[in-house]
């Protein structure tokens, strides 16, 4: 059975994990954002799987569509935010030497969580 995490901006649950990965399947409510971060020891790559999303890349926002991905490198400061009015599904991908949920610097954060 798979566990279900909630979080102020939705919910996730892994799907699958490797040695080297680690499958998630993300979802957004509308309105939500998850906080501006970065991660130290992996990447990320994003595949929406339902809505649009609007995403953060260092200084660079893009606007994804259903069926489309994007790739976030290690280091890079991100973050993705549903601005529509219905959920928003994203399917993640951490690719990496060391995969653990501890691995996040955040920036900003609307929730109000430790930075």
């Amino acid at each position: 059975m798979k566990t279900i995490v909630n979080k102020p901006w939705g919910s996730f649950e892994i799907i699958n994990e490797g040695k080297k990965y680690t499958v998630k399947k993300i979802i957004v409510n509308p309105g939500g954002q998850l906080s501006l971060q970065s991660h130290k020891h992996r990447s990320e790559h994003w595949l929406i799987a339902q809505g649009n999303a609007e995403v953060v890349i260092n200084e660079e926002k893009f606007n994804i569509q259903e069926n489309h991905h994007i790739f976030i490198p290690k280091g890079a400061k991100h973050r993705l935010t549903n601005r529509c009015d219905q959920i928003l599904i994203v399917i993640e991908m951490w690719f990496g030497d060391s995969l653990d949920e501890n691995d996040i610097k955040r920036y900003e954060d609307i929730y109000k969580r430790d930075l």
